[in-house]
């Protein structure tokens, strides 16, 4: 299982989408992320479609998400 909470890219609140992982400082999901490049897009075609989350929250959460999934 992933702690997202060790990553400054993302945030949870029980007030935001139910209390699903969301970029900080938006409404923006993480799932939408992993869902999106998952489909074949790249990171910069999500930053585009969702403005509200910049390139370097992406990419921090992608390397937050590998970290611990490396991590025994």
């Amino acid at each position: 299982m992933v702690d997202r909470s060790q990553c400054p890219a993302v945030e949870r609140s029980a007030d935001k989408l139910g209390g699903a992982w969301v970029f900080e400082g938006t409404r923006i999901p993480v799932r939408a992320l992993l869902e999106d490049l998952d489909a074949g897009a790249s990171i910069d075609e999500f930053v585009e479609w969702f403005p509200g989350v910049t390139r370097e929250q992406a990419q921090q959460a992608l390397q937050h998400l590998e970290r611990s999934r490396s991590t025994p």
